[in-house]
């Protein structure tokens, strides 16, 4: 069996059919050439928001899916191209906006908690604290200061058991509110609080309410202009209930002002001039066409059915993107011309065979590596570039273990032509063993690892599969094919090391094939 004459034709052409395929779909589908390139290497900016919970622990998967699409949806409407929003682990979603959108990446996980609240006092200017009187008042009357911090500090998400705020309170958190930077972050509140508010800008303060309507009644929202002035508002639309709540609200509180607070930042306080009992409401503050739109987006989209915090932001100027890029491809370049020069230098034409399965497994995964992109959006990282060097040592493992295989079978006095089939089949269960021991490390490590650390381990993995199929369909066929022609053997630059011109006990060698010593029992084991 081992002697039987391969089909290398069949193999060849079924590689090249799997050439032609893949690259019929690069040429003849898509829009696209070259593959994705992740933002480290593009550059750009990339967001993981973690979500809070009142009890501190994970998130439904539901509510966490329900946060990613709408954070998809705000993505879309600011038309933000290429960018990504998945999530990663129980509790995190990762945005990754490429190019100079870093701003708005940051701004994309804003809860979008609008409520209206009743203005109960304010606007008062807010000052700095040592120059606030009431802050001198409240210590002098001993004033509880932890009322203020819990209304002032980087918020946490409020006790749900805990009584609700009252007027007092909060007025006491109003008196010490002096609406620095950490404290225009807004604070999370539940709606049935009295709170104590910033405006959006910092300069004032409010104390508000408990809340009249949430955010969540709103039906539509979009941008517009003040008909006379041009300025930029927000339109909105309320559902049925939301928009009876209002009506009823507005009509019994005319000449009263309300807050519209924007995750606990109050954006615009108007005085109801005359009962709202149709769409739309407008919502008037310091908008521009971006942020009023901005804004729109974000309400239309409605609330997140979670709290978020920013875990991590991270962004790569275009610049440094490229130049990670070219110092990947240079690390690259750098690991393939030293296992060229190994495989040149011990294995000599072995090595160009090793050479040329290199080779074209480059032009398998270039071509992999583009169609992933298209069609589930793989983007080639740092990291990814990585995976690709360590698989350039597999891939060429692979060709030495099936060289040394057929070297074995030369010094045991085999003919070059007996020789290769023999080599493979021995060869082929530890190439397959070693593939298969790399491919689950890398799909267990891809399961259990997060951020970069997945893209090394899926090109990796891919690149241990195509490290099979050009084995299997082009290297094995070819050394087959060049077992049969007598020069290769008899070359002394073959690579497959020093042995005697000699024939194995009981057989007939042609002359000056290359065959292996054998006699009196003895085998000449010296290579070059």
């Amino acid at each position: 069996m081992a002697n039987r004459t391969l089909p290398a034709g069949r193999y060849f052409g079924a590689f090249a059919l799997i050439v032609a395929l893949l690259y019929g779909l690069v040429f003849f589908t898509g829009d696209t050439r070259t593959p994705q390139l992740g933002l480290d290497l593009r550059g750009g900016t990339t967001v993981t928001l973690a979500a809070r919970t009142p009890d501190g622990q994970a998130p439904a998967q539901e509510d966490l899916e329900l946060a990613r699409q709408i954070i998809e949806q705000r993505v879309n409407g600011l038309g933000v191209a290429e960018a990504e929003v998945v999530t990663e682990g129980d509790s995190n979603i990762i945005i990754s906006v490429p190019g100079d959108d870093g701003e708005q990446a940051r701004e994309l996980g804003a809860t979008a908690q609008l409520r209206f609240r009743p203005v109960v006092q304010g606007p008062v200017p807010a000052v700095p604290a040592e120059e606030d009187p009431a802050t001198e008042e409240g210590a002098e009357e001993g004033a509880d200061p932890e009322v203020g911090d819990g209304a002032v500090e980087d918020p946490t998400l409020p006790d749900p058991d805990a009584p609700a705020v009252t007027q007092e309170e909060a007025a006491a958190a109003f008196a010490t509110l002096t609406c620095e930077a950490e404290e225009l972050l807004g604070e999370v509140t539940r709606p049935e609080d009295f709170v104590a508010a910033c405006s959006e800008d910092g300069t004032a303060k409010y104390l508000l309410g408990p809340t009249i309507i949430e955010g969540t009644e709103i039906d539509d929202a979009n941008p517009g202009t003040e008909p006379g002035t041009g300025e930029w508002i927000v339109l909105l639309d309320f559902q049925s209930d939301g928009l009876a709540t209002w009506a009823a609200y507005t009509t019994a509180n005319v000449g009263s002002p309300v807050a519209f607070t924007l995750d606990g930042r109050v954006i615009s306080a108007p005085t109801v001039n005359s009962p709202i009992t149709t769409n739309p409401t407008t919502i008037t503050g310091q908008f521009d066409q971006e942020s009023a739109t901005e804004l729109a987006n974000q309400l239309r989209y409605g609330a997140l059915p979670l709290t978020f915090t920013q875990a991590t932001a991270q962004s790569i100027s275009t610049e440094l993107g490229e130049e990670q890029l070219e110092a990947g491809l240079i690390a690259g370049a750098i690991g393939i011309a030293l296992v060229f020069v190994y495989a040149l230098f011990y294995y000599r034409l072995l090595g160009l065979v090793m050479i040329a399965s290199l080779v074209l497994s480059a032009v398998v995964v270039y071509a992999c590596l583009i169609l992933l992109g298209r069609e589930i959006g793989f983007t080639l990282s740092l990291a990814g570039i990585a995976g690709f060097i360590v698989s350039i040592g597999i891939t060429a493992d692979s060709f030495v273990v099936y060289f040394e295989r057929l070297k074995d079978e030369i010094r045991e006095g085999r003919s070059l032509r007996s020789a290769v089939p023999r080599a493979w089949v021995r060869a082929r269960r530890t190439i397959l063993s070693a593939d298969a021991v790399s491919f689950l490390a890398a799909a267990i490590l891809y399961l259990l690892a997060i951020g970069d650390v997945k893209g090394f381990a899926f090109t990796l993995g891919m690149s241990t599969v195509l490290d099979l199929v050009v084995v299997f369909l082009f290297t094995h066929p070819l050394m087959a094919v060049l077992s049969r022609f007598k020069g290769f053997g008899r070359n002394r630059f073959s690579g497959l090391g020093r042995v005697e011109h000699t024939r194995r006990p009981g057989t007939d060698a042609p002359a000056g094939e290359l065959v292996g010593a054998a006699a009196g029992g003895r085998q000449d084991r010296s290579t070059s």
